[in-house]
């Protein structure tokens, strides 16, 4: 045990190397300069989408979701009490993701995933998790991919318009929003009987990404807006790069398809935690953590994803996977869930100042009659083992002992095909 902690003391992959306070600060000066249209790792995307306007019922939305390894879609609709109604989920594989395609042919593939329903309304709310520059019409142009999707020659393109040319039905109207700003609305839209001060949206799945309520005032970017009104900004926290790095980290982000981008997204989130993982297993065999017969076994590891690494974190001896492979004995297994745990925890510390920087900046959230709802989405952040609670054990000491500030978390089944059809429904 002394070995591994001396490893990772050495390497600063601990929640103990992180300054929280410190992180805060930068992620909310980031947050501003987004705002202001300074340089920032936050782009801060306005999405002229307001989260009080009046919702039409009884009306039918093709609601997609496009989301970081899946690709959904249903109609949905609700009625004059606010009950929803639901079609059956259909689900794809996300274009892109096993090799590099053409833009024509990542177009072709979503059309053909949605032309079934095409004709069931002229409605269509498209959540689309990925970086996107909103425009007042509500469509949006493709700033980059993340989580590994290779379609190179979609970015700069209108997602909305290219889709609707695509299917060939030039009437209809779409809406496109992120997974994050869908995620906020579907929260709000299950508030029965509680006054929330103001609401977050925060996603952690494959990727991550943190939406939430701003006053147009505050808003640079766009001297057009009514400055009476607000709207939901789309922060793009998976790019943040002021977080301290390890140089483990930079290892790690140089062997994906995209260096150098969505750092911070890299040191959590689902799509990668198992990659950095497996990074940083691999270097402390090198170092002599490990038994020379485990290191051996660990170095013919190629791939581990973020699923393998959480069932062995969370029961080692019950776990069906490479890790229980590479580490049969009693020791080499211990320092082996350490060093994840470790990682994980580091991870829960990392996410928390991202969402206490976004309640801080919202000045909401004073008295704990009114807190601040967050809605949280993504496997990643409810299946690994200690990270939500380790996420809101952080919140609870920063936030409601020491800042006064209060939240309040939940959940909602469907939020990206339940807050895109709200978003379509909106006027």
């Amino acid at each position: 045990m002394e070995k591994v902690i001396a490893f990772l003391k050495k390497h600063k992959v601990r929640a103990g190397d992180i300054d929280f306070e410190k992180l805060i600060e930068d992620f909310t000066s980031e947050m501003d300069n987004g705002l202001k249209g300074i340089e920032s790792s936050l782009l801060m995307i306005p999405t002229y989408i307001e989260a009080e306007n009046e919702l039409l019922t009884d009306i039918p939305v093709i609601a997609i979701d496009a989301g970081g390894t899946n690709f959904r879609t249903t109609v949905i609709s609700f009625d004059r009490s606010g009950k929803l109604n639901l079609d059956e989920v259909r689900n794809f594989k996300m274009p892109g993701l096993e090799n590099e395609i053409s833009k024509e042919d990542f177009f072709q593939t979503i059309a053909s995933y949605v032309k079934p329903l095409i004709n069931k309304s002229d409605r269509i709310g498209f959540c689309f998790s990925y970086a996107t520059e909103i425009f007042p019409d509500k469509d949006g142009k493709l700033l980059h991919f993340c989580k590994e999707v290779q379609a190179p020659e979609v970015v700069g393109q209108f997602i909305g318009k290219s889709l609707i040319e695509t299917l060939g039905t030039p009437q209809k109207k779409i809406v496109l929003l992120n997974d994050t700003v869908a995620t906020l609305l579907a929260g709000k839209s299950k508030v029965s009987g509680r006054s929330y001060d103001s609401f977050i949206g925060f996603i952690l799945g494959t990727g991550t990404n943190t939406s939430y309520i701003e006053q147009n005032t505050n808003i640079h970017t766009n001297n057009k807006l009514d400055k009476e009104g607000s709207q939901i900004i789309n922060i793009e926290s998976g790019n943040f790069n002021l977080a301290a790095r390890s140089y483990l980290d930079v290892i790690f982000d140089n062997t994906t398809n995209d260096p150098g981008k969505y750092s911070f997204e890299k040191m959590f989130s689902g799509g990668y935690f198992g990659g950095l993982c497996l990074t940083v297993l691999k270097a402390a065999a090198d170092e002599g953590v490990f038994s020379e017969p485990a290191a051996q076994k660990l170095k013919r590891v190629n791939n581990l994803s973020t699923g393998e690494v959480g069932s062995y974190a969370e029961n080692a001896a019950s776990a069906r996977n490479i890790l229980a492979a590479c580490f049969p004995g009693t020791d080499d297994s211990k320092n082996c869930r350490y060093i994840i745990n470790s990682l994980i925890e580091r991870s829960a510390k990392l996410v928390a100042s991202n969402l206490a920087a976004v309640v801080l900046k919202t000045g909401k959230g004073k008295t704990a009659g009114r807190p601040i709802m967050i809605t949280v989405e993504g496997t990643t952040y409810y299946k690994l083992p200690g990270l939500k609670s380790g996420v809101e054990n952080y919140l609870n000491d920063y936030l409601s002992l020491k800042r006064k500030r209060y939240v309040e978390f939940t959940e909602v089944a469907n939020s990206g095909l339940i807050g895109a059809a709200i978003a379509a429904l909106t006027e």
